[in-house]
């Protein structure tokens, strides 16, 4: 099956010189003069490098099947991330290069979208916000106030640090964007 390059959407996967792609943004572009073409930034499948390719309108890539799998999380180690499917315990490892952004948004028992390109695990879908308990913060200190302004670090239970206001404190449970990893609210 192929697919268009007119066709292009952000999270579709395609094949590119015999390489499977993540297509993360596209822009057409329609110059004055001369052809139109489309810009894309991709990320490989394989090891989550980003690349920049220009395509011709309408040139034609594979499109490849890609399906998601509800599965808990149970651990990361060595060896990477290792999943369950909670209806047939059926175990699976993911190595930690395709999970590095992932792994700073899911703990253990998690459940999370693990995404099959052609019948293979590949990569883990995380939730756009999440809620995390804050194990690290500064004290706030008197005067620090919801409209006060200002921001500290913080790091939270998978250990990735994010800035929050200055009224946060240990203990507490924030929401967080995990694609731009910046406090949203308190959960």
């Amino acid at each position: 099956m192929s697919i268009s390059t007119n066709q292009l959407k952000s999270g579709n996967h395609v094949e590119v010189d015999g390489t499977i792609y993540k297509v993360i943004e596209f822009q057409h572009v329609n110059p004055g003069k001369g052809a139109a073409f489309v810009r894309t930034r991709l990320r490989r499948a394989s090891d989550g490098a980003v690349i920049d390719k220009t395509f011709r309108a309408g040139e034609k890539l594979r499109a490849v099947r890609s399906e998601a799998q509800k599965m808990q999380f149970l651990y990361a180690d060595g060896d990477g991330g290792h999943f369950m499917n909670t209806e047939t315990y059926d175990q699976i490892a993911l190595p930690t290069e395709a999970l590095k952004d992932a792994l700073k948004w899911i703990k253990t028992g998690d459940q999370v979208d693990v995404l099959f390109i052609d019948d293979k695990p590949n990569d883990v879908q995380v939730p756009g916000s999440v809620d995390l308990e804050v194990t690290a913060t500064e004290p706030g200190l008197r005067g620090d106030t919801a409209s006060g302004g200002g921001t500290k670090p913080a790091t939270l239970e998978t250990g990735v640090v994010v800035q929050v206001p200055l009224f946060i404190s240990e203990g507490q449970t924030i929401r967080v964007d995990t694609r731009e990893g910046r406090y949203l609210s308190r959960a």
